[in-house]
């Protein structure tokens, strides 16, 4: 703990002109004379700090001071490489790969090794997705409304919203932004949105709550599902609901009950297992599967 709040110390002390030893103490949640040996022991390692008395006075760092890179370990490079290569993968400019050979520049020897974590953010919509998250990033950081077509299950609409946050979730791309149609925040899925523009009209920033990204809520389960699954589904039940999903009965069987989102999905997602399945719950679900496939039958026969 020690190591890591002189690191904390000198990292403010970096980023601001000068800050007093009791505003320190607070950050850090120390006696005031913990943070005075903590400034004794900086300057021991070589850190030019001046302090000040009196009126105006503090802690500050001499000017022209520059931290060395050494404050980072190699662990530290490493992770910060993955990030930017996670976050490289879906870019449409070359801007992280730049900034990548900067950090690779110079420090070979904190990023020697072979690299153990590999992050792709990318879909297999690549080449739509990259170009709807650099303009949804510039408008985020220019403050400018956003506009596009969005599909959702009750219809399709265009939305106008201030873009606050672009959020990475299980697979999927979404922007969190205030709705200027619902007038309020709304969480929007990027794989439904179409005809995304950035609008010339500003915004003036609100009070931003955290968006709730909770299983929950972007996929609240309001349908009871119970189903007899052929055992060789096993690996597509733990894939999409995981092993608790399910027990094994007699005659090599699996017994599925969870919570599903809506009808519309329960039965497409339960189609494409055929005859590998036998819904048992809810009823009126069945019911309807069975309508829809004597449809499919009749259509077929033709």
């Amino acid at each position: 703990m020690k190591i890591d709040r002189l690191i904390g110390i000198l990292s403010v002390l970096l980023q601001q002109k000068k800050i007093t030893a009791p505003e320190l103490a607070d950050k850090f949640e120390v006696s005031k004379r913990t943070i005075n040996t903590d400034i004794e022991n900086l300057c021991k390692a070589g850190i030019p700090i001046q302090t000040a008395q009196g009126y105006g006075g503090g802690i500050q760092i001499m000017d022209g001071y520059r931290m060395d890179r050494t404050l980072l370990t190699s662990k530290d490079m490493q992770m910060i490489m993955a990030g930017l290569r996670s976050l490289d993968s879906v870019s449409g400019s070359n801007y992280y790969g730049q900034l990548m050979e900067k950090l690779k520049h110079g420090s070979s020897h904190f990023i020697g090794g072979k690299d153990s974590i590999l992050i792709d953010l990318s879909s297999w919509y690549k080449n739509a997705m990259a170009p709807k998250i650099s303009l949804i990033q510039e408008a985020i950081e220019s403050r400018k409304l956003i506009t596009f077509d969005y599909y959702s299950q009750s219809g399709n609409s265009i939305r106008k919203i201030e873009p606050y946050y672009l959020i990475f979730k299980w697979s999927s791309w979404y922007v969190w932004g205030w709705c200027h149609n619902r007038e309020a925040f709304r969480l929007f899925k990027l794989n439904r949105l179409d005809g995304l523009k950035k609008s010339k009209d500003g915004f003036v920033l609100r009070e931003v709550p955290i968006p709730n990204l909770s299983i929950e809520k972007i996929f609240p389960g309001k349908i009871h599902v119970k189903a007899i699954f052929a055992l060789e589904m096993k690996w597509r039940l733990v894939e999409e609901f995981g092993s608790h999903c399910f027990e094994e009965i007699e005659d090599e069987k699996l017994l599925f009950c969870a919570d599903y989102t809506d009808k519309d999905n329960l039965i497409s997602w339960l189609l494409t297992f055929g005859d590998k399945v036998v819904l048992l719950e809810p009823i009126e679900v069945k019911e309807e599967i069975k309508e829809m496939l004597i449809g499919m039958q009749k259509n077929h026969d033709r």
